[in-house]
């Protein structure tokens, strides 16, 4: 369930992320929820269908708020050969679901609210976000793209999948 809630200021050193907001996206999307804008895009393939195996449809769909962590379709082929093929099995349905859900954290997100601190995801750990003038990293993947806006939330492009501890 990804009831948990997360309290951003929008005063939370905005000025922090400008390395970011030039590759922030229109708002024209905003009247497709997170699972849909996904799937509207060329790049989330890989996702979309992970959250489909994992039984998340349902969830990304709902009322939110939610800020995901997206990792591209290349993030995804960064994995160790067989990764991701043994994680769409059913059988991996549970660590499959685990893993995306560290991905999103609940709430709305954008960028000029994010400050280097640690986030609680609806997996339960928290990611490590970092501002620098390079850009903002979330554990080890760093944010390519910003604020692409679901009616539901917003996701942030990251350049590799990252990974709850064990």
């Amino acid at each position: 369930m990804l009831s948990a809630s997360i309290a951003f200021t929008p005063s939370l050193l905005a000025d922090h992320c400008t390395s970011t907001k030039a590759t922030s996206a229109p708002t024209s999307a905003a009247s497709k929820d997170i699972v849909a804008l996904a799937a509207s895009a060329d790049n989330f393939k890989t996702l979309v269908a992970a959250v489909k195996a994992a039984g998340l449809v349902e969830t990304l769909q709902s009322a939110g708020p939610f800020t995901v962590f997206a990792p591209t379709d290349e993030a995804f082929a960064k994995l160790p050969a067989g990764t991701l093929e043994n994680l769409l099995k059913p059988e991996q349905r549970g660590k499959l679901a685990a893993i995306l859900k560290y991905h999103v954290v609940p709430g709305r997100v954008m960028a000029a609210d994010v400050k280097t601190m640690e986030a609680k995801t609806a997996q339960g750990q928290s990611v490590k976000l970092k501002v620098t003038e390079q850009g903002v990293t979330v554990d080890n993947a760093r944010v390519i793209k910003t604020d692409l806006l679901a009616q539901n939330g917003v996701i942030h492009v990251i350049d590799s999948v990252i990974l709850p501890k064990s």
